[in-house]
C-alpha cells in the first residue's frame, strides 16, 4: 500500500517537468495533459452542439439539407479556431511564437502538403458557392450518383451501387460537372429509336407517346414528346422525350421501363424494330515470291 500512496504523491512531480520552452512559456507534462484532455472535450462538445443546429435548430427555417450542412461545417471550424486559440492563451502558451512556427512550418512543408492545401481550399469553395449540395445527383468523368457529405478535404458520392466513393475535392473545381438537380428536380430523358422505313411514322409516334404517358413516373407537365430526325441507311430515326422527377437517381430503370413498352407496343402493332448493322471486311494478304 505504502509503495502506491508513495506514486499518488509523486504525481503532481511528474507533472511538473519542464519538457521544453516556448518562447516565456515553459512547457510542462501537465500543459500537454491539459491541453490534450481539453481540447479532446472541446471537439466533442462542438459535435453535439453543431449536430443539434444541423438537426434541430435550422430544421425550424426553410434551410434544405445540403444548406444546413453548409452552415454546419462552416460554423464547426469557426469555432475550432476559436476554441484552440483560447485553450491556447489559457494555458498560457505564447500564441505570437506559435504563429511564427507555423509560418516557418507552412513554408517548409507547403509544397508537400500542396494537393492537401489545394483540396482544402476547393472545399470552401463548394461550401459557399454551392455548386454541388449534399443530395444533389451528378456526374464526374465516369462517376455517378449522389452527394452524400462534402468535407473539408473530398466529398463522398454515393453510386447505385451502393458504393461509397471518396473524390477529392479539387475534381469538383478543375473538371466539368453534371448536376442533374441543381436547378429543378425534374429531368427530360431521351430514348432513341430506329423502325424499319416502310413503318407507318404516326404510328409510330402514337406509340411512343401511349408508352410514355401510361409510365407513372413520366411526368404529364412538360408533356412527352416524339422528334423524327431523319431517314437514315437503316430506318426512320425517332425519339422519345419524357420528363421524370421520380427517378433522377434511377435513369437506368426508368429508361428500361420505356424500353420495354415500347417494345411490347411494337410487338403488338406490327412496327419492326432495327438494329444498325455493321459489315466487316477481312481482307487476307498472301505474299507471293517471284519464281
Amino acid at each position: 500500500m505504502a509503495p502506491i500512496i508513495e506514486f499518488i504523491k509523486s504525481i503532481p512531480e511528474w507533472l511538473g517537468i519542464a519538457l521544453f520552452d516556448l518562447g516565456e512559456t515553459t512547457v510542462t507534462l501537465w500543459t500537454v495533459v491539459y491541453l490534450l484532455a481539453l481540447t479532446l472535450l472541446f471537439i466533442y462538445l462542438i459535435n453535439r452542439f453543431i449536430n443539434w443546429v444541423v438537426n434541430k435548430l435550422l430544421t425550424r427555417t426553410s434551410m434544405d439539407l445540403g444548406a444546413r450542412k453548409t452552415t454546419g461545417t462552416i460554423l464547426r471550424y469557426f469555432l475550432l479556431a476559436l476554441g484552440l486559440a483560447i485553450i491556447l492563451q489559457s494555458s498560457g502558451v505564447d500564441l505570437t511564437i506559435i504563429s511564427v512556427l507555423a509560418g516557418t512550418l507552412g513554408i517548409g512543408i507547403g509544397f508537400g502538403l500542396q494537393n492537401i492545401v489545394n483540396n482544402f481550399i476547393s472545399g470552401l469553395i463548394l461550401l459557399f458557392e454551392r455548386p454541388i449540395r449534399v443530395g444533389d445527383r451528378i456526374e464526374v468523368g465516369n462517376i455517378h450518383g449522389k452527394v452524400t457529405r462534402i468535407g473539408a478535404r473530398s466529398a463522398t458520392v454515393l453510386t447505385n451501387d451502393n458504393i461509397s466513393l471518396i473524390i477529392p475535392n479539387l475534381k469538383f473545381i478543375t473538371e466539368n460537372i453534371v448536376n442533374w438537380s441543381v436547378a429543378d428536380q425534374k429531368v427530360r430523358f431521351r430514348i432513341p429509336i430506329i423502325v424499319a422505313a416502310d413503318s407507318d411514322p404516326y404510328l409510330v409516334e402514337q406509340l411512343l407517346l401511349e408508352a410514355a404517358r401510361e409510365d407513372p413516373d413520366v411526368l404529364d407537365d412538360p408533356e412527352p414528346g416524339v422528334r423524327l430526325f431523319g431517314f437514315g441507311e437503316n430506318g426512320m430515326d425517332f425519339e422519345l422525350r419524357a420528363w421524370s422527377h421520380s427517378l433522377i437517381q434511377r435513369r437506368g430503370y426508368l429508361t428500361s421501363k420505356l424500353n420495354f413498352a415500347i417494345f411490347d407496343k411494337f410487338r403488338a402493332n406490327n412496327v419492326e424494330l432495327v438494329i444498325p448493322q455493321r459489315e466487316i471486311f477481312l481482307h487476307h494478304h498472301e505474299n507471293q515470291e517471284e519464281s
